[in-house]
């Protein structure tokens, strides 16, 4: 039928149905509407705080850039970089990118389709059968096509897209609390390997005096070959301790260099020369249960994971329900190419279409009962990441709190111990003790500045674990303008 010889009035009576399918498409969606799950968080810690812990509401500043309160800038600088080369948070950013663009194939799944088409082909049919004439079509047009979302089925596919893009973006902010957390702890033990062979090395350079001092007295008879060879072998005990050490630093350097998406060895040079151990703040503020259950990203994430299934009960009860598409298309057909833009060539179609499961065999409820057991799942994930958060607080505020009082301990050990060590040197050279005395002396020496050192980096460390089970070193480098 030729568009210009159609009475427009025909094509007016099919407004008022459109219309109405119109404003049932603003209907609510089908499904249940998500609604965020309550929290059960106690008020206090149940860890009772000492070694400057203290409950004051954090500071989202310090929170935000943690490992600044260590005062060490070359941590700093290592951390810049993880950010920029690590390769786990690069892929995180294409996880968000990948869940963005999704999004974005929901949300046009709400808008019209419009198709260009064209076509030409020449066909002879058989002189047996009928004329045998050569024939030629040509045909140009468009096709347009628009499925409405009466029942909300699309709406909640762009819900479940939203919440995805959202949980992509906690996982992205997951990785990098990992992330800093892993680049300081390396950084500390490295720093705290140092100390360790700073304290074998100056151990060794005791014992070996000692060693030649047992052997004078030897060969001037006072002392008798036992003494000599237990100083040789506490000496060379020490010395065997160093290549560990060395083995340990090594590995750690490798890592950090690992962690900031380097080759192993590229950052050797830079912590080559032996540096402190990072000393901790003299207070820590930890805030309350409630306030690390909003900074976690893995507990953000798991809340997002649980709207997303919660949407899709929604999109699957859509397929419940009809599905109503309105088709039209214009064109033109000719059996020349110089017709074809003719007034007579003209084509058009258009009409809305109805599609409605009758039957299925219980396919479509069984998806929905699917989708909701599903969502069950990730309530009960939800609700067990509060758990495991809280937890982990808890243990961390232990750990950090009673690793300070153990080195307080091991401080007034190693002071003795030395001062003990000095007396056994001083009494065996004047002849008033046998060596055993400065034996036992030297090796007690030696283990408790092992301890001590040790413990120095453990608390520390224990800090950088508490910051990273607080959530912290997030929030200054992503933000949703870029994710």
């Amino acid at each position: 039928m030729d568009l210009e010889s159609t009475n427009p009035i025909r094509f007016l009576a099919w407004l008022p149905g459109v219309l109405a399918i119109l404003i049932l498409a603003g209907c609510a969606a089908v499904g249940p509407n998500y609604v965020p799950p309550e929290t059960r968080a106690p008020s206090s810690w149940h860890t009772e705080l000492g070694s400057g812990l203290i409950s004051k509401e954090t500071d989202p500043q310090t929170m935000a850039n943690w490992w600044t309160t260590l005062n060490d800038p070359e941590l700093s600088s290592l951390i810049e970089r993880a950010v920029a080369g690590n390769f786990d948070l690069k892929k995180a950013w294409a996880r968000v990118r990948e869940a963005r663009a999704r999004r974005g194939i929901s949300e046009a799944n709400i808008f019209p389709t419009l198709d260009a088409t064209g076509s030409a082909s020449r066909s002879r049919g058989s002189e047996e059968t009928g004329s045998g004439k050569t024939r030629e079509l040509y045909a140009a047009g468009f096709d347009a096509g628009w499925e409405l979302d009466i029942f909300g089925g699309a709406r909640r596919s762009i819900e479940v897209a939203e919440a995805n893009l959202g949980a992509s973006r906690q996982g992205l902010r997951d990785v990098l609390v990992s992330l800093v957390a892993e680049v300081a702890l390396n950084y500390v033990e490295a720093r705290t390997y140092q100390a360790r062979l700073a304290v074998a090395e100056a151990n060794l350079k005791a014992q070996q005096e000692t060693y030649e001092l047992t052997g004078w007295r030897y060969e001037a008879g006072l002392s008798d070959e036992l003494s000599v060879e237990q100083a040789r072998y506490n000496l060379e005990s020490t010395r065997s301790q160093i290549p560990t050490l060395h083995t340990g630093l090594e590995g750690a350097k490798n890592r950090l260099a690992v962690l900031l998406g380097e080759l192993p060895g590229a950052v050797h040079p830079e912590i080559e020369k032996p540096m402190p151990i990072p000393v901790t703040p003299l207070e820590v503020a930890v805030g309350v249960p409630a306030d690390t259950l909003r900074h976690r990203p893995d507990v953000r994430q798991a809340e997002r994971e649980l709207a997303a299934q919660t949407a899709r009960i929604g999109v699957a009860t859509a397929d419940l329900y009809p599905k109503f598409t309105l088709k039209g298309s214009i064109g033109l057909e000719a059996l020349s190419s110089g017709n074809l833009i003719s007034a007579g060539s003209r084509t058009y179609s258009i009409g809305p279409r109805i599609t409605w499961p009758i039957f299925d065999a219980g396919a479509i409820r069984q998806n929905i009962q699917v989708q909701s057991a599903l969502q069950e799942q990730a309530l009960i994930q939800y609700e067990a990441a509060v758990l495991s958060a809280l937890e982990e607080v808890e243990n961390a505020l232990a750990a950090y709190a009673n690793e300070q009082v153990r080195r307080q301990s091991l401080l007034d050990a190693t002071h003795a111990a030395e001062r003990a060590a000095d007396l056994a040197r001083v009494k065996y050279s004047a002849g008033l003790i046998d060596f055993q005395a400065v034996l036992d002396a030297q090796r007690s020496l030696l283990s408790l500045q092992g301890q001590l050192t040790q413990s120095d980096g453990t608390v520390t460390s224990n800090l950088i674990a508490l910051y990273k089970v607080l959530g912290g070193g997030w929030t200054s480098l992503t933000s949703d303008d870029t994710t």
